[in-house]
This record gives C-alpha cells, structure tokens and sequence, in this order.
C-alpha cells in the first residue's frame, strides 16, 4: 500500500504487496517471542508493519517500544493512533515523537476509551484526527484509516458508515485497512460504493488467520465481523482438533485471498495475533 497504489487486478507477474499487524507485547517474555515472530515474517519481505494501541492510549509505551524496535530492524513501521480522551496538546507532543523516531505512516483510529470513562477529549472522530495530523504536519505521515465492508457496529446505517469513511478521506487520508471479514463480496462492493463517491484511496482487506475457534468467534462477535453459519459450524464440527481447525482455516482464508486479488486488492495486511506460522502458511500457499 502506498501513495501511488491502484485497485487494480492483481497477476501472477506483479507481486501483492503484503503488511503484518502486531500487538504490544506484555511481558519481557512476549516481547522476546515476537522479535522472533517478527523476523520469520521479515522473509516475506512486507511494505511496513504495524503495531496497535490500547483503549485511551493505555499501551503508548509498549506501542512506541515495538515501533522503535521495528525501524531498528530495518523495517517500516506504522504506529496506531487514537484519538477518544486525547487533547490537541497530548497528540501535537505524540505526533513530535513519532516523527523524531522515523516514523512515516500512521494508522488513524478514533480507538475506545477504558471501561468506566466519559467521552472526554477534544477528538470525538478518526475525521477530526486525520484533518488535525495534516494541519499539523503537513504530509510528513501517510495516514491510514479503518474501513468496515461488513459496516462499522455501531454505525447508523450503511450508508452513515459510507460517509463516515469517505469524511476521513477528504481529511487527508492516503489510504484504507479493513475490519477482518470471510465475504470477498462485502469488500468488492464496499470498494464500489467508495469510487462511486469520487474516492481513489487504495482499500487493502484486512485478513485474519483462522488459529482457532473459540478466539475467532471471541473476536468477531466483539468487534462485528461476520462468520459465515458455515464456516462456523464446520469449525464447531472439529472441537478441540486444532490440526483439522487449522487445515480448514488455511483453506478458507487461502481462497479468500485469492478472490481478493481478482478483485483488484492492492495488497494484503495480515492481523498476525503476535504468531508466524500461519500467517507464513497462507503466504506460502498465496506465493506471496
């Protein structure tokens, strides 16, 4: 993904630019298994890697440490940025930070406060940040923001979502990541409706690697990603079979990315959990 990428058909001769999504580590010893993860992914030789940020900015340290760590190994590294609960002043001194770092490519979030805080902040949106980072720095950060084929849960309606997005990109946002999803058609449409709006931004799917069933549907039922009942039941069908839960997800994810590429996706940004194997799998399978 970058500023000149294009939604065009992916071929065989052009290769699929790939990204890796991390999470701070907690302790000393996640912080060690991820530098390893981090380089088995570096194989696949990806467009940058990205680190998330907790709720109300609680995993700042830890986030910045892993960037830090990142463009040490000679890696582009995209921190994450929220903005609920944060002040034009907190986010000036962050954004100072980051760039004194090496860091070039942010992704845009309005993120979610801690349990148990009011709204707060002088952010209530990711449009409110974009447009604030660009008066700020100019075009020093490539700005990513979030997108949600499958409709953000708790937009309006599909079209409030729709003019959501396209806000953050008249912002000043370069280009998309989005939430995970199994329906290639949800994408392929998604994509439609933003050029149909005037949008050229790259729209890179944001792909999750199916490492087992009861985390997966954990995660989707949290943050409103969609199962198909038959991939749910199939995984349902297979208990505590991690090899078969595993083999099956290979598969499905593995098609799905196939479909993506035919549809013109101009890359492929992996949300890797903090594990290699089959993020690595996939990318062997895809040859990537």
């Amino acid at each position: 993904m970058s500023d000149t990428a294009t939604q065009t058909p992916a071929s065989n001769s052009v290769r699929t630019p790939v990204s890796f999504e991390f999470f701070p580590p907690k302790t000393q010893e996640g912080a060690v298994r991820l530098r390893a993860v981090r380089q088995q992914l570096y194989a696949r030789a990806p467009q940058f890697c990205s680190v998330t940020y907790g709720a109300g900015g609680s995993t700042q340290e830890g986030t910045f440490a892993a960037v830090r760590e990142i463009l040490a190994e000679g890696m582009d590294a995209a921190s994450h940025f929220s903005c609920i609960g944060a002040t034009r002043q907190s986010v000036r001194a962050q954004l100072a930070e980051l760039k004194a770092m090496g860091v070039r490519r942010l992704v845009a979030l309005r993120g979610d406060l801690p349990s148990g805080y009011g709204m707060g902040g002088e952010f209530h949106y990711a449009s409110d940040l974009v447009a604030f980072i660009r008066a700020e720095t100019g075009r020093d950060f490539h700005i990513e923001v979030a997108a949600y084929p499958e409709i953000h849960p708790q937009a309006r309606s599909p079209q409030a979502d729709l003019q959501a997005f396209a806000t953050k990109v008249r912002a000043g946002a370069d280009s998309a990541i989005t939430q995970y999803f199994f329906n290639a058609d949800a994408y392929a449409r998604f994509v439609d409706d933003v050029r149909a709006l005037g949008l050229d931004v790259p729209v890179v799917p944001g792909i999750m690697p199916i490492l087992g069933a009861t985390q997966l549907m954990r995660f989707s039922d949290a943050c409103g990603a969609e199962i198909p009942r038959w991939i749910r039941l199939r995984l349902q069908a297979y208990g505590d079979d991690t090899a078969s839960i595993r083999a099956f997800g290979l598969d499905v994810v593995a098609r799905l990315c196939e479909q993506l590429r035919a549809a013109g996706a101009p890359g492929l940004h992996f949300y890797t959990m903090n594990q290699s194997a089959a993020t690595l799998a996939l990318c062997e399978r895809l040859g990537l």
